[in-house]
Protein backbone atom coordinates (compact mmCIF):
# COMPACT_ATOMS: atom_id res chain seq x y z
CA UNK A 1 0.00 0.00 0.00
CA UNK A 2 1.29 3.40 -0.94
CA UNK A 3 -1.07 5.37 1.29
CA UNK A 4 -3.02 5.28 4.49
CA UNK A 5 -5.84 3.01 3.34
CA UNK A 6 -5.85 -0.59 4.54
CA UNK A 7 -5.80 -3.66 2.31
CA UNK A 8 -9.57 -4.00 2.82
CA UNK A 9 -10.44 -0.37 2.18
CA UNK A 10 -8.18 1.77 0.03
CA UNK A 11 -8.93 5.50 -0.23
CA UNK A 12 -8.15 5.67 -3.94
CA UNK A 13 -7.01 3.45 -6.77
CA UNK A 14 -4.90 4.49 -9.74
CA UNK A 15 -4.03 2.57 -12.87
CA UNK A 16 -0.96 3.74 -14.77
CA UNK A 17 -0.50 2.91 -18.44
CA UNK A 18 2.32 3.89 -20.78
CA UNK A 19 1.32 5.24 -24.16
CA UNK A 20 2.89 6.36 -27.41
CA UNK A 21 -0.16 8.56 -27.93
CA UNK A 22 -3.67 8.83 -26.52
CA UNK A 23 -6.81 10.68 -27.52
CA UNK A 24 -9.77 11.17 -25.18
CA UNK A 25 -13.21 12.48 -26.06
CA UNK A 26 -14.15 14.98 -23.33
CA UNK A 27 -17.43 16.15 -24.86
CA UNK A 28 -19.66 14.00 -27.06
CA UNK A 29 -21.02 15.34 -30.35
CA UNK A 30 -24.35 17.15 -30.09
CA UNK A 31 -26.64 18.60 -32.72
CA UNK A 32 -24.80 21.67 -34.01
CA UNK A 33 -21.44 20.87 -32.36
CA UNK A 34 -18.74 18.32 -32.94
CA UNK A 35 -17.15 16.12 -30.29
CA UNK A 36 -14.28 17.69 -28.34
CA UNK A 37 -11.06 15.70 -27.83
CA UNK A 38 -7.82 16.10 -25.89
CA UNK A 39 -4.63 14.36 -26.97
CA UNK A 40 -1.15 13.59 -25.72
CA UNK A 41 1.89 12.07 -27.37
CA UNK A 42 4.33 9.75 -25.56
CA UNK A 43 3.62 9.64 -21.88
CA UNK A 44 1.48 8.24 -19.12
CA UNK A 45 -2.25 7.68 -18.74
CA UNK A 46 -3.46 7.87 -15.14
CA UNK A 47 -6.88 6.33 -14.52
CA UNK A 48 -8.14 7.38 -11.09
CA UNK A 49 -10.96 6.35 -8.74
CA UNK A 50 -11.70 7.73 -5.28
CA UNK A 51 -13.48 5.80 -2.54
CA UNK A 52 -15.79 6.94 0.26
CA UNK A 53 -13.87 8.62 3.06
CA UNK A 54 -11.11 10.08 0.88
CA UNK A 55 -10.11 13.62 1.83
CA UNK A 56 -7.94 16.34 0.28
CA UNK A 57 -5.04 15.46 2.61
CA UNK A 58 -4.06 12.36 0.61
CA UNK A 59 -4.07 14.04 -2.83
CA UNK A 60 -0.56 15.64 -2.62
CA UNK A 61 0.90 12.26 -1.62
CA UNK A 62 -0.93 10.61 -4.54
CA UNK A 63 0.44 13.18 -6.98
CA UNK A 64 3.98 12.73 -5.65
CA UNK A 65 3.74 8.94 -5.99
CA UNK A 66 2.08 8.92 -9.43
CA UNK A 67 4.49 11.41 -11.00
CA UNK A 68 7.66 9.96 -9.46
CA UNK A 69 7.19 6.20 -9.80
CA UNK A 70 9.85 4.87 -12.20
CA UNK A 71 7.86 3.16 -14.96
CA UNK A 72 8.97 4.97 -18.12
CA UNK A 73 11.73 3.30 -20.12
CA UNK A 74 14.43 5.49 -21.67
CA UNK A 75 16.21 4.73 -24.95
CA UNK A 76 18.97 3.11 -22.88
CA UNK A 77 16.58 0.77 -21.08
CA UNK A 78 16.69 2.61 -17.75
CA UNK A 79 13.39 3.21 -15.92
CA UNK A 80 12.62 6.79 -14.89
CA UNK A 81 9.62 8.78 -13.70
CA UNK A 82 7.33 10.51 -16.19
CA UNK A 83 8.84 13.83 -14.98
CA UNK A 84 12.37 12.61 -15.74
CA UNK A 85 11.49 11.09 -19.11
CA UNK A 86 9.91 13.72 -19.69
CA UNK A 87 6.51 12.72 -21.02
CA UNK A 88 2.98 14.04 -21.26
CA UNK A 89 0.18 12.99 -18.91
CA UNK A 90 -3.49 12.16 -19.52
CA UNK A 91 -5.63 11.86 -16.38
CA UNK A 92 -8.92 9.97 -16.75
CA UNK A 93 -11.51 9.58 -14.00
CA UNK A 94 -12.47 5.91 -13.93
CA UNK A 95 -15.24 5.00 -11.48
CA UNK A 96 -15.20 1.40 -12.70
CA UNK A 97 -11.88 0.90 -10.89
CA UNK A 98 -13.97 0.87 -7.71
CA UNK A 99 -16.13 -2.03 -8.75
CA UNK A 100 -16.49 -5.25 -6.78
CA UNK A 101 -17.96 -8.41 -8.21
CA UNK A 102 -21.12 -9.59 -6.45
CA UNK A 103 -22.47 -12.68 -8.13
CA UNK A 104 -22.22 -11.84 -11.81
CA UNK A 105 -22.71 -8.10 -11.42
CA UNK A 106 -20.32 -5.29 -10.60
CA UNK A 107 -21.24 -3.02 -7.69
CA UNK A 108 -19.77 0.38 -6.91
CA UNK A 109 -20.95 0.99 -3.33
CA UNK A 110 -17.44 1.90 -2.13
CA UNK A 111 -17.02 4.76 -4.64
CA UNK A 112 -17.08 8.33 -3.40
CA UNK A 113 -20.12 10.53 -4.04
CA UNK A 114 -19.93 12.26 -7.44
CA UNK A 115 -19.71 15.85 -6.12
CA UNK A 116 -16.99 14.97 -3.60
CA UNK A 117 -15.08 12.94 -6.17
CA UNK A 118 -15.17 15.87 -8.59
CA UNK A 119 -13.55 18.13 -5.96
CA UNK A 120 -10.76 15.60 -5.33
CA UNK A 121 -10.29 14.98 -9.06
CA UNK A 122 -9.97 18.73 -9.74
CA UNK A 123 -7.39 19.03 -6.95
CA UNK A 124 -5.42 16.07 -8.33
CA UNK A 125 -5.37 17.60 -11.83
CA UNK A 126 -4.33 21.04 -10.48
CA UNK A 127 -1.48 19.62 -8.39
CA UNK A 128 -0.23 17.48 -11.31
CA UNK A 129 -0.28 20.57 -13.57
CA UNK A 130 1.75 22.52 -11.00
CA UNK A 131 4.36 19.76 -10.75
CA UNK A 132 4.65 19.57 -14.54
CA UNK A 133 5.01 23.37 -14.89
CA UNK A 134 7.60 23.51 -12.09
CA UNK A 135 9.75 20.81 -13.72
CA UNK A 136 12.39 22.32 -16.02
CA UNK A 137 12.79 19.16 -18.12
CA UNK A 138 9.03 19.05 -18.79
CA UNK A 139 8.87 22.77 -19.64
CA UNK A 140 11.79 22.53 -22.06
CA UNK A 141 10.35 19.42 -23.74
CA UNK A 142 6.91 21.03 -24.09
CA UNK A 143 5.08 18.14 -22.49
CA UNK A 144 1.44 18.67 -21.60
CA UNK A 145 -1.13 17.49 -19.12
CA UNK A 146 -4.63 16.79 -20.41
CA UNK A 147 -7.56 15.37 -18.50
CA UNK A 148 -11.00 13.93 -18.88
CA UNK A 149 -14.31 15.15 -17.51
CA UNK A 150 -15.35 13.76 -14.14
CA UNK A 151 -18.62 11.84 -14.13
CA UNK A 152 -18.94 11.43 -17.92
CA UNK A 153 -18.42 8.37 -20.08
CA UNK A 154 -15.60 9.12 -22.48
CA UNK A 155 -14.20 7.53 -25.64
CA UNK A 156 -10.49 6.68 -25.45
CA UNK A 157 -8.09 5.79 -28.24
CA UNK A 158 -4.63 4.61 -27.17
CA UNK A 159 -1.50 3.59 -29.04
CA UNK A 160 0.97 1.66 -26.87
CA UNK A 161 4.03 -0.45 -27.32
CA UNK A 162 2.56 -2.84 -24.77
CA UNK A 163 -0.06 -2.29 -22.07
CA UNK A 164 2.57 -2.17 -19.28
CA UNK A 165 -0.20 -1.31 -16.80
CA UNK A 166 0.33 -0.90 -13.06
CA UNK A 167 -2.16 -0.46 -10.23
CA UNK A 168 -1.40 1.60 -7.13
CA UNK A 169 -3.72 1.87 -4.14
CA UNK A 170 -3.62 4.64 -1.57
Amino acid sequence: MAGSGSAASPLARALLQQCLSARLQVKPPEPGSEARWVQIERGLIIYICFFKGTTEEIVPKMVNTLLNVKLSETEGGKYVSILDLPGSILIIPQATLGGKLKGRNMQYHANIEKERGNVLYSLLVTLCERELMANAKCSEAGVVLKHGTYGNRQVLKVDTNGPFTHMIEF
